[in-house]
């Protein structure tokens, strides 16, 4: 069933990643309006936006949330855009900033950890990455239960040099090529389950962290850094890397996790529109000490 999906699907995913791309966000505001008809998601992306902004009125949010939604549908198809995308249309639509100091990094034999949130066009920012600097680029990601769709995602992503390791060996991967300069990248604000996690409050909402990219670079001692990627219009973007943690073995116990949560926090309030509110996550709820919720420990 799943190689029955993929092949009565994949002629048509290629027909529209071969659209040029003016022919593209006509196809993007036309699935606009279709997921608006399903309702897709709504209730999760409404209930996320009033969380987070609880000092904005019903109006504002419904205005948030339609905007959030027509970037979704350009993400979708800009994401699938990649499987006909050029190395010219990969430099032109994502500009990258800040190759000098990262060819610093380089020259100093100086591998590190990048953390990033899903914001903005993330598939993207790993070509524009690749094109633009010295380091090695290994993503570390979750693959897709559909074997096939995965094996396409994984052409996707690696087709401008480009690696990616499966979460589960993240480690391991990152040991064995401790002899390459490397850029090991997080999307670092997926819910974490309770045993993982590192709770904060984020977006007024007490949040679980996934504490891996920290432990990592403690034990690497691998600078941090957060990539910003900001939609400047309509298919192109500017990707800007900052320097978030120089030292990791210079810091406390889980900061540079709030750090990151702190920073990525920042980035949405000043634009919400294209952060991924149709994700659940806030799924997990923190477990309360057995003292206060009187069951036995």
């Amino acid at each position: 069933m799943q190689a029955f999906l993929f092949y009565i699907s994949y002629p048509f995913l290629y027909l529209v990643a071969s659209l040029p791309f003016g022919a593209l966000y006509k196809v993007s505001d036309l699935f606009y309006h279709i997921l608006r008809l399903t309702g897709y998601r709504r209730e999760v992306v409404n209930q996320n936006l009033r969380n987070s902004f609880p000092d904005k009125t019903r109006a504002e949010i419904e205005v948030l949330a339609e905007s959030y939604y027509r970037y979704l549908c350009d993400l979708i198809l800009e994401t699938l855009k990649t499987l006909k995308m050029t190395e010219q249309e990969a430099r032109e639509r994502c500009h990258f900033h800040g190759a000098e100091w990262l060819d610093k990094l380089y020259l100093e034999k100086k591998s590190f950890i990048i953390v990033m949130g899903h914001y903005g066009n993330w598939e993207w920012a790993g070509p524009g990455f690749t094109l633009n600097t010295r380091h090695q680029l290994v993503v570390i990601y979750r693959p897709l239960s559909n074997p096939y769709f995965d094996k396409m995602m994984v052409r996707m992503r690696t087709k401008f040099g480009t690696r990616i390791t499966p979460v589960n060996l993240a480690l391991r991967d990152m040991v064995a090529n401790r002899g390459i300069l490397t850029a090991t990248t997080f999307i670092a604000d997926q819910s974490a389950p309770q045993d993982k996690a590192y709770w904060t409050t984020f977006l007024h909402q007490d949040t679980s962290v996934f504490t891996g990219p920290e432990k990592l670079a403690l034990k690497f001692n691998y600078p941090i850094v957060y990539i910003n990627v900001k939609l400047k219009r309509r298919g192109y973007y500017e990707v800007y890397p900052e320097l978030m943690v120089p030292n990791p073995k210079q810091t406390a116990e889980n900061e540079i996790s709030e750090t990151f949560m702190r920073r990525l926090e920042r980035e949405i309030v000043l634009d919400p529109t294209t952060w991924l509110w149709s994700h659940r996550r806030w799924k997990h709820s923190r477990k309360l000490p057995s003292a206060i919720t009187g069951t036995a420990s």
